[in-house]
């Protein structure tokens, strides 16, 4: 069960210190592709600052890259979900990378490719020393799954920032929305950030802006 007030952290994800950046949309937005990683033995060279994009098969995962990189095709949008079969990396400048994480929780990808799936994601997420935040993606209609549960008190056991992106906002009206804003809140620690997005019509992207500033920190231009 996720912390709820006056219950054992099981999430305990902190935010770094709130840092004034300039430049985090800019360089964002200059996002190129780097590498696709199918194994830990390729990964680069562990350094600098990591900010990785995580959530279910068709949360709208690429959709909320490209948006918030102001480009339409950096990551690979599909109409058949568990497409992402690897780490891709994004290199934003010399110091900073965005990496988007395969998609999980898709029944037709076969066993073996999820347990691969999750031995990387796991070994990532455990090893990785240049990986400071999490983005978890969620379709708003569809919060907190099982699996993005897990996934949530995986980044908290470990430190790491997170943020809870709840997509598709368009779909809903606004009470609606607002009613699983509230939900999802309820469910995790204070400290973890959460918010409504719509890569159509841009609703929360500067939130996620600020978020992406407050992580990148120091190392921004």
């Amino acid at each position: 069960m996720l912390r709820i007030q006056n219950e054992p952290d099981i999430i305990a994800a902190i935010r770094p210190v709130c840092q004034p950046v300039s430049g985090i949309n800019s360089a964002l937005h200059r996002a190129v592709y780097l590498d696709s990683v199918h194994t830990l033995s390729q990964l680069p060279v562990d350094d600098g600052i990591e900010v990785a994009i995580a959530g279910r098969s068709n949360a709208g995962k690429s959709s909320l890259i490209n948006r918030m990189c102001r480009q339409n095709a950096l990551a690979r949008t599909s109409r058949t979900p568990g497409r992402t079969r690897q780490l891709v990396f994004f290199r934003l400048d010399e110091a900073r990378h965005l990496v988007d994480l395969p998609g999980y929780g898709y029944a037709k990808v076969g066993g073996d490719l999820k347990k691969h799936w999750h031995g990387l994601i796991q070994a990532y997420l455990d090893q990785r020393e240049a990986l400071i935040g999490l983005v978890v993606v969620m379709d708003i209609r569809h919060p907190m799954k099982p699996q993005d549960i897990e996934l949530i008190e995986w980044a908290g056991q470990r430190g790491l920032g997170l943020h809870l992106v709840l997509t598709k906002a368009d779909k809903l009206g606004r009470g609606k929305q607002k009613e699983q804003l509230l939900k999802v809140r309820r469910m995790v620690h204070e400290d973890v950030g959460v918010q409504t997005f719509s890569a159509t019509s841009g609703q929360g992207l500067d939130e996620l802006y600020s978020i992406m500033a407050n992580w990148y920190g120091a190392a921004a231009g």
